[in-house]
């Protein structure tokens, strides 16, 4: 079998509100974790508990997420801050 070959480049990454839709996504996560633990019960009953458990997972995991992707920002904006600079730090150096 021949090895597959991409017959056109990539396209650039989206990039959107990243910080957003992750803490949006956390706090939905969360809110059906609490949305569900009053029936916490009727879940057990039926061998459903770890829904309950899924929601609260999703919720901490989001928070690791909410972490990254903030910091992936920040990383993001220095970048683009120091390559804004570089060209003005090139033409004051020309004679």
């Amino acid at each position: 079998m021949a090895k597959w070959t991409p017959q056109h480049e990539a396209p650039e990454p989206l990039e959107g509100p990243v910080v957003a839709t992750v803490v949006g996504g956390t706090i939905l996560w969360f809110v059906l974790f609490l949305v569900q633990l009053p029936f916490y019960g009727w879940f057990d009953d039926r061998g459903w508990a770890g829904w309950v458990w899924t929601c609260l997972a999703g919720a901490g995991l989001g928070l690791i997420g909410i972490w990254y992707v903030r910091g992936r920002e920040a990383a993001i904006k220095r970048a683009q801050a120091a390559q804004a600079a570089e060209p003005t730090d090139a033409h004051r150096d020309t004679p």
